[in-house]
């Protein structure tokens, strides 16, 4: 029997993979492992997966144990036999590997954009919306009066830094905690399609964002690790475009924001699939002020975030039904129709949405 969320993972993994190499062949430009947190890509999630993997098993040989040693070996030979199991393993090697293509691939396509698109952006269009939905007045201005460009300005600069290590801690999370193995494809699978959709969305509206093409509005701004960051993507691009400097990559595009498509898909995933209340706010929180922040230093225009919670809802909705998610009260709750990695299975009842993280 086909599993749905193999086919899916797999499919759209293949699909980015591909038009990654073929860009890379037209353009005579090669395919770059991006750094990140932790370095680049090939390491940082494997390195997330051991630490998550040491996590989990050695509380259980110190706690459980009590300090006995082969008491201690005991209950983590437990643990491995009974929750890294084969289903277990193969949800972490295929989600792993499908999330470092797709992720790459997305990079490089990004950095590709202006050589495939040209000079044609749309900054203008999405301003002059902008200023219409605030009455006339710049999003910047009525932001920075609201919120101040003190204290304010160095809160919303972790939290839209925080993002950068968010998405891998993410993934290693969910690939090794999921209860359900279900939610772990859920997660992965979305997070697959929603980097795909944010790549399609920045070839059909190419733009560079407000900071970037009206920096003058954002002078007022303290310095920041995001003011920092956007200098560092604005100089990685001119060296991309203009320099001809081989290895890196220009990461500027706005349309769709994917902080905001992420950060919402992060927050459904966590309101879906974590018991914990206090949890279920922090990341509701958190998903608010990136779409303030986005907006605050110029990285987005309000379409962007628009469109980046339309494709979060999208990349949600068919990765929970890929992964055996069974979708009720018009889609405000939901329950695995499977325990394990058999997907789809025979239906289930609603009592077994329990099995949460």
């Amino acid at each position: 029997m086909y599993r749905r969320a193999y086919v899916l993972l797999i499919g759209v993994t293949v699909v980015m993979g591909v038009l990654a190499l073929a860009a890379s062949i037209s353009l005579d430009r090669p395919l770059v492992d991006p750094e990140g947190f932790l370095g680049p890509s090939w390491l940082r999630l494997p390195l997330l997966l051991f630490a998550a993997l040491l996590a989990d098993m050695l509380p259980r040989y110190f706690w459980e144990a009590k300090g006995h040693p082969v008491q201690g070996w005991a209950a983590m030979k437990k643990r491995w036999h009974t929750h890294w199991n084969r289903d277990r393993l193969t949800l972490n090697v295929l989600g792993i590997v499908c999330f470092y293509v797709t992720y790459v691939s997305y990079r490089n396509l990004k950095s590709f954009l202006p050589f495939i698109t040209g000079d044609k952006k749309y900054d203008r269009e999405l301003h002059v919306l902008d200023r219409a939905m605030f009455m006339g007045h710049e999003p910047a201005n009525v932001l920075h009066a609201m919120f101040g460009t003190g204290v304010s300005a160095h809160v919303l600069s972790y939290i839209y830094l925080w993002f950068l290590p968010l998405v891998p801690i993410g993934v290693a999370v969910f690939l090794v905690w999921s209860r359900n193995i279900a939610f772990g494809y859920w997660f992965v699978t979305s997070q697959v399609l929603i980097w795909t959709l944010g790549t399609a969305s920045y070839y059909a509206l190419p733009t560079l964002g407000p900071g970037f093409r009206y920096p003058w509005l954002y002078a007022d701004l303290p310095e920041s690790g995001t003011s920092a960051l956007m200098e560092s993507l604005f100089y990685a691009r001119k060296g991309v475009i203009h320099d001809g400097v081989e290895g890196a990559v220009q990461s500027v595009a706005g349309f769709a924001s994917l902080h905001t498509g992420v950060t919402l898909l992060v927050a459904l995933m966590v309101q879906y699939t974590v018991r914990n209340q206090i949890v279920k706010i922090v990341f509701w929180v958190n998903f608010g002020l990136t779409v303030i922040a986005t907006l605050y230093f110029g990285w987005h225009y309000v379409a962007d975030d628009i469109a980046g919670i339309a494709i979060a809802l999208v990349s949600f909705y068919v990765g929970g039904l890929a992964s055996g998610q069974k979708f009720t009260k018009h889609g405000l709750r939901s329950y695995p129709t499977s325990a394990t990695a058999e997907i789809p299975t025979a239906s289930a009842s609603p009592a077994d949405s329990s099995d949460r993280e």
